[in-house]
């Protein structure tokens, strides 16, 4: 009996929708050699990680034992997916595999943090294999809400593995590759171990619509509007981009492109390829010159980012531009849960202008670019696998695709980050858990969400700060008064005196009868303020702030 293990590990996006991570490892148990599928990230919610840029797996099970990772492959350029390309390969130092336009975005984010560009490797398409240690693994076209998204065919020992990345099943996306049953049917024909599956829309019950069909109704709105005409969706949905850009062209519009994110999709798709025939484009400035019922802006911003250009243009001028009454903002895109307060301020304030706003509550102008429940089942009867194993999806998304698979008599396993899951043989079985946390990027820093760093810095917003500086002479007398600071606190409390001078006349009161032994010991007299100035604001203001002390001691010369 070989003791070599087939194992699938999640350290992200198993329990969650995004930060996409996927470890596969084979071999003796402790000496398995490993690939990874995907290295993406999630976004910060302003109330529970403020500050904080982005949000990262923690890799460090990974880190340890990168000696045996022998290839990273990215199935598509999503942000969710190749998004901490740039940020973690040097802890792993591994080849990654991409296909072209993947490679292009992950290349910049590459080179954006000083990354070794020789690392990132073009990648054909089935039938070609890339080899990785004891795995042979293939790019298999699948149709999603962005240019060349692969679900990957792992070849291994125990048998062939389909991962499918996101995915829906759409024949006619408009740009990129269609979903082709016939190959995905041949692919499997042999038998499939272990599909490992997109969950996200299992809840939907109808079957999907394809891209292909949003193109007219988005053509009528546009030929009927008077005004300028302001359209945003998810800035790497390129087909959306096209179809919206040829609207405005067959309007006799012209089309312009506002913000970053915008101008370097549209890029990267022209120079991989994927990307024909998309209008031209004019720049902010000469827009400014034209009629404004001549021009369609294609705009960054439709989940209510702050410093995006839909919210820059709800604000006021942009880049010499500007919405007025009569005008139409179509948001061509579904609000992501957690969103909603950022799009609607935008809604309101283009609304105070006079303008008139679309979004898609009519299920005409946007379709999801994963697959709902009908086709995700389809997908198990062309693959027909011995296993299914739910990803992308929140616990109650992986449950659900579990019970659907079971139903069919398809054996299904729930696994969540950290869950180690050994496919060996004919049964999956959890063997162990590991620690499959979080990392914030915090500017510049990386660092763990257990850290503390971003605890306190809610701990501050929810309840202010007071500095309590202390000077003490080498006899440990106390010179002068000690001073106070604070932010975020009301000036005056029930007394109706100024809340610093409150907190100082307590901690002098503290201090006229604090005997030498605190007053010789630091820790002891910074913790003894700090529960005086904590109870004195209490009693004063209702609250109880983070207090910061400084106890300075004069050494004699």
């Amino acid at each position: 009996m070989s003791s070599n293990r087939l194992i699938y590990l999640p350290l992200g996006g198993a329990g969650e929708i995004g930060m996409n991570c996927y470890v596969y490892g084979y071999g003796p148990r402790n000496k398995e050699r490993f690939i990874l599928i995907d290295l993406g990230v999630t976004f910060p919610e302003a109330e529970g990680s403020p500050g904080v840029d982005l949000i990262l797996p923690d890799i460090s099970w990974l880190e340890q034992r990168a000696d045996r990772l022998d290839a990273i492959f990215i199935t598509h350029a999503h942000e969710d997916h190749v998004g901490a390309v740039g940020h973690l390969l040097s802890r792993l130092n591994a080849p990654v595999y991409a296909r072209p336009f993947t490679a292009n975005i992950a290349r910049r984010k590459m080179e954006e943090q000083g990354g070794d560009l020789d690392q990132l490797i073009i990648a054909n398409v089935w039938p070609e294999q890339v080899q990785a240690g004891p795995f042979k693994v293939g790019f298999l076209p699948i149709s999603h809400s962005i240019p060349e998204s692969s679900s990957m065919v792992i070849d291994t020992p125990e048998g062939r593995i389909i991962h499918t990345g996101d995915f829906k099943l759409d024949e006619t996306p408009v740009v990129g590759e269609p979903f082709d049953p016939a190959l995905w049917a041949d692919v499997s024909k042999d038998g499939i171990k272990a599909l490992v599956c997109d969950s996200t829309n299992i809840f939907s019950q109808h079957k999907g619509r394809s891209e292909a069909t949003v193109g007219p109704e988005i053509t009528k709105l546009v030929a009927g509007a008077k005004g300028m005409v302001v359209a945003t969706t998810f800035a790497s949905n390129i087909a959306r981009l096209k179809t919206i850009a040829e609207a405005g062209n067959k309007a006799g519009r012209s089309v312009v492109l506002l913000g970053r994110a915008m101008r370097r999709m549209v890029e990267a798709g022209q120079q991989s390829g994927v990307l024909k025939g998309f209008p031209s484009v004019v720049s902010p400035e000469d827009a400014s010159q034209l009629p404004r019922e001549n021009l369609l802006l294609l705009v960054t911003g439709s989940q209510g980012e702050r410093r995006a250009a839909s919210a820059s243009l709800s604000r006021g001028k942009y880049l010499g531009l500007e919405m007025k009454k009569g005008d139409l903002f179509l948001f061509s895109s579904k609000t992501i849960p957690g969103n909603e307060r950022g799009v609607l301020r935008i809604i309101n304030n283009f609304s105070e202008m006079g303008v008139d706003i679309v979004d898609d509550s009519s299920n005409v102008y946007h379709v999801s670019g994963h697959a709902n429940r009908p086709d995700i089942e389809a997908l198990h009867d062309i693959v027909k696998p011995q296993i299914v194993i739910p990803m992308h999806g929140e616990h109650r998304h992986l449950r659900e695709h579990v019970m659907i698979a079971e139903a069919k008599g398809i054996k299904g396993v729930i696994a969540t980050n950290g869950t180690m899951i050994d496919l060996t043989g004919k049964s999956p079985k959890v063997v162990d858990h590991v620690e499959a946390g979080r990392i914030y990027l915090d500017g510049k820093v990386q660092i763990g969400a257990m850290d503390g760093v971003v605890r306190d810095r809610i701990r501050m917003a929810m309840n202010g700060h007071v500095l309590a500086t202390l000077v003490i002479d080498d006899e440990d007398d106390v010179l002068g008064e000690a001073w106070v600071e604070t932010m975020g606190l009301a000036e005056t409390g029930i007394s109706n005196a100024p809340l610093v001078d409150i907190l100082e006349a307590g901690i002098s009161q503290f201090l006229g009868r604090a005997d030498h032994r605190t007053l010789s010991d630091d820790d002891k007299l910074e913790e003894a303020m700090r529960r005086v100035i904590r109870q004195t604001s209490m009693d004063e203001i209702g609250k109880k702030p983070e207090v910061t002390v400084v106890v300075s001691r004069l050494v004699a010369q």
